[in-house]
Formats: C-alpha cells, structure tokens, sequence
C-alpha cells in the first residue's frame, strides 16, 4: 500500500503485516502540536480497524518525538483534541483505544511527552540513536498520559523517580539494560526489524492477539487506575494555574539544556 498523508503531519504506509504509523514534523523533532495530535489520533483508530497484524509507531528521522511542541504550548496554551474529549473508562490517553499490538520503533529521541507516547506502545525496539529523557519537572509541566504509572512499570521506581527528578537523558544502552527498550539495531534496521515482529504476530488469529493485550490490560487496571487517576488530578490541578507567558519565558533556557545533554 502506497504511503497516505493525514495532515501533512503524520504518515501512514503499509509494510507487510505492519502499519506503519509516522509522525512527521522533523524540523521540530516531532513536537506534538494540535495537528499532530489529532492526527495521530486519527491515523491510529484508522489503523487499527484496517487488516494489518500490528501498528508501528516511529518518528521521522532525527527524532521519535520531542513532546509537546513547547512554542505551540507557549503561544496558544493548552488546546484540546479528540484524546481530549474522548468518552472513554480509561484516565486520559493521547491515543485512542486499540486491539492491535503497537510497537514502537523507536528512532531518535523520545522526550517529555515523547516518552508517555512510547511508553503507551506495547513494548519498544530502538536503534542505537534512541534516547530517552523526562523533562516534566524541569519544563514546568505535569504529565498527564500515565507516565508516573508506566515509567516505574517498565524500569523500576528508584530509576524513574532519577529521570524525572533530573531531566537527565538515558541513551539507547543504558535503556536496554533497564528494560526500557526490548532490543536495540542498527538505525538503519529499525523499521524491518518492528515489521518482522508483526509478521510473526501475523500467524496469530487477529481475536486471539486481541484478547491476549486486552487481557494484559485488565490485569494491570485495578492496581493501574487509582494512580492514573491521581496523576490526571494533579495534571488538571497544575492546568488551571497554567501561564503561557511565564512558560515562554523559560523556554530557550529549557531547550539549550536538551541541546547540551545531546552532544
């Protein structure tokens, strides 16, 4: 299947059992603004419904995703999208509910928002450019899509509790031996190597596949819930007090120490 645009900002192509789901603001590192929020949104619930064995969910090159697009958010403050008013059982989510495994590939840097967004996926496969950090605390901002759940869940609390406190970066090695990243390939492999994990999920009837990852997540959501719920309160506490002006203020200053921690 041909590659198919949904906004300019988010790419959608057919690669053997995989739907390969592309975020595609590269000039921003991916920041995700209201366009490519929505877009996402679309794309996935659209992928989700089609016929492949797994979703793919990949940045375009250098980054996976730098979070919410800090610009955007000093201007325009926080604007809603369909992830937003979703009617769903779930505390809030940046994608909408799917059945298919999401794999996410993880190519460049994955940030702030960025790394809430690869924590959703299923479990990750990176290159050896991948790189994670949460900024949260340092930029001002509350996460609000589970990342105090699933961050601890996939490395340990002692260890999510240092990215968060300091904002430091953890690249693709030190994420392997934490169990952030299931494996690690050459860049230039990535995106065969996630297509080649979806074929072998391909010979699995698509109910069963289902059933076994909802299964995963009901036996995580009575223990899950209550956390998310009280990360969503503090999120929408701390909206409420939000200040674009003072946030743009502090801006460059954020965005040299990502540059620096990178070199």
């Amino acid at each position: 299947m041909a590659p198919t645009d949904t906004a300019d900002v988010v790419v959608v192509e057919r690669r053997g059992a995989a739907a390969i789901v592309t975020l595609n603001r590269p000039e921003v590192r991916n920041a995700l603004n209201h366009e490519l929020r929505s877009g996402l949104y679309r794309a996935l619930a659209e992928a989700d419904g089609g016929d492949a064995a797994a979703i793919v969910l990949t940045g375009a090159d250098p980054a996976f995703c730098a979070g919410l697009d800090l610009k955007a958010l000093a201007r325009d403050g926080l604007a809603r999208t369909e992830a937003d008013d979703a009617d769903r059982s779930a505390p809030r989510s940046p994608l909408p509910p799917l059945d298919k495994p999401l794999i996410g590939a993880i190519n460049g840097v994955a940030v702030t928002g960025g790394l809430e967004l690869a924590l959703t996926c299923d479990f990750l496969v990176g290159s050896e450019r991948a790189a994670f950090a949460d900024t949260h605390a340092r930029v001002g901002v509350m996460p609000g899509w589970g990342l105090t759940v699933a961050l601890p869940q996939a490395i340990g609390i002692r260890r999510a509790r240092q990215m968060s406190f300091t904002g430091n970066y953890v690249d693709a090695a030190q994420a392997l031996a934490w169990g952030l990243l299931n494996e690690v390939v050459d860049h230039d492999d990535l995106l065969d190597r996630a297509v080649a994990i979806a074929e072998d999920m391909s010979s699995i009837a698509p109910a069963s596949l289902a059933g076994v990852r909802n299964a995963y997540l009901a036996a995580a959501a009575g223990h899950d819930r209550p956390a998310l719920e009280a990360e969503a309160a503090y999120s929408a506490r701390w909206a409420t007090g939000f200040d674009p002006a003072a946030f743009a203020k502090a801006r460059e200053g954020i965005q040299a120490r990502g540059r620096s921690q990178q070199r």
